[in-house]
Formats: C-alpha cells, structure tokens, sequence
C-alpha cells in the first residue's frame, strides 16, 4: 500500500525565545514492510543543525528555534510503501540488547491495576502470542478510549486505575503487563491511515512484544488489531518518551499552545 503522509506541527511560546533547541523524531523508519520513497521536513522560525540515528534505531533531528521567534512550524510530508506482514516485524535489531526491553519506567510500571489486568489470562509460558492478544483485549475493554482524560506524563497505572485514557495510555499498561510477565515489549509512534478521514489532529501509537520464533510482533490495543499495511511506523522506545515526536529545551519563553495537523491517505500505484 503506497500513504501519502502530511504532518504539521505549529506550536507557540508565552514570550519570545532567547534560545532553544527541538529533538525530532518524525522520519519514518525503513524497516520489514516499510520503505520511504521521499520525505521532506520544513520549518518556519526554525533550522536544522544535525541528523543521527539514536540508540533505538531512531532517526533524530536536531533543530534550534530562531532567537525571538514567538511560534514555531514543522511541516514533514512523503510518501511511504508499506506490506502486510500480519503485525509480524521481525528478529530484534538496533543498539540496545534485548534485555532492555524487559525493564520498567516510570511510565510502564505496573501497580495493582495492571496486575489485575493480567489476572486470569492464559498462562504466557503456554502460549505467549495467545497470552498477548487476550491481554490487548483486556485492556481494550478495562481502559476506554477517551480523549483529553489523560496527558503524555500519565503512567499506565494511573490510566488503568481511572479506567479511562487515549492509544499513548493502552500502550503503556501494555507494555507494563507484558514485562512483568519477562516478555520484552516497546512503545511504537506513528502514522495510521483511517477507514473514515483522512484528516487528523494526532499521530497513533501502538506496541510491540517479542516473541521467540517471530520476532517483534505489534499489538494495537485501541484498534483491537495488529497493525497492517495503514500503518506506519515513525519511532520506536522503552516507552513514550523515547519516541516522542517533538521534545526540547528552551530559553527566555516556555511552549503555549500547540496545534497538530495530520494527514494520511492511500494513493494509486501505477502498474
């Protein structure tokens, strides 16, 4: 499937900054199923000042925010090839061990919420895939999609316990769970093509867990599914900080306002 991608990025500072400096995560990885045709990033009262590969195999850019800028735009826009392969990502690459992945954060760390989340699913050294899919399941139904209720430094606890929370929230009680039971599982940012729009005012998030014999496998709980040729993966971490599409420092002014614009759809590809 051939998603052309648009996302802007127009956020405000209270005062003119004196200085500051964004670290961006919005390039699309080249992955299994995944391949980039072309992308290009724009800015307004902003430049680009370097570009590497983060311990996560994600690409990060580095940008610094014009002195006495008020506000702020990033514009990206490409186009991406994607294949189904049933969620199926593949054998474990990139700078960190796997072993990384079985630690807690902040933001993943179960507490008694979580635990009761995990109760009574099927046993995971039995058959974890089945043990995965029934514990997305439970906390689709545990967690109700609600936007607003929630914010990016919302634990997965605190989201479980209110009952309530948005992707970035099922993501991390998720990822959390899966741990506890020494199954390695990451956070995955990214782009998803719907059924009904193709206008939207946040990108999605989902999670991967690793299976012996398959690989990294995604799981997007507040869809109910394991993601397929509308999705698009940007970023991936331990949890949503390592992948956060936008974060930074600055001087003299702190952010206000912040505004997204996205939008993902599908285009003809010539035979």
């Amino acid at each position: 499937m051939r998603l052309s991608i648009r996302h802007t990025t127009r956020y405000s500072f209270t005062q003119p900054v004196v200085h500051a400096l964004q670290r961006l995560r919005l390039t699309p990885k080249e992955t299994q199923g995944q391949k980039i045709l072309d992308w290009q990033m724009e800015y307004e009262n902003a430049s680009p000042e370097l570009q590497y590969e983060d311990q996560h195999c994600n690409t990060v850019t580095l940008v610094s925010v014009e002195s006495g800028a008020s506000e702020v735009v990033i514009t990206c826009h490409g186009t991406v090839d994607t294949q189904d392969s049933a969620g199926i990502i593949g054998r474990h690459s990139g700078h960190l061990p796997l072993w990384c992945f079985l630690s807690q954060t902040k933001l993943t760390k179960p507490g008694q919420a979580i635990r009761n989340i995990v109760r009574e699913l099927p046993d995971p050294d039995e058959d974890k895939l089945a043990f995965l899919h029934a514990l997305s399941s439970r906390i689709r139904d545990w967690v109700s999609y609600e936007i607003g209720r929630t914010g990016v430094d919302t634990t997965g606890e605190e989201a479980a316990v209110a009952g309530h929370g948005v992707c970035q929230d099922h993501a991390h009680i998720f990822i959390g769970a899966a741990r506890s039971m020494e199954i390695p599982a990451r956070y995955v940012s990214g782009y998803l093509m719907m059924d009904d729009r193709i206008e939207q005012e946040a990108s999605h998030a989902w999670a991967e867990a690793h299976i012996d014999g398959l690989g990294w496998v995604g799981f997007d709980i507040s869809n109910g599914i394991s993601p397929d040729p509308r999705y698009v993966r940007v970023a991936t971490g331990r949890d949503y900080r390592d992948a956060a599409p936008i974060t930074g420092i600055s001087y003299g002014g702190t952010e206000g306002a912040l505004r997204v614009d996205i939008a993902v759809e599908q285009q003809q590809v010539e035979q």
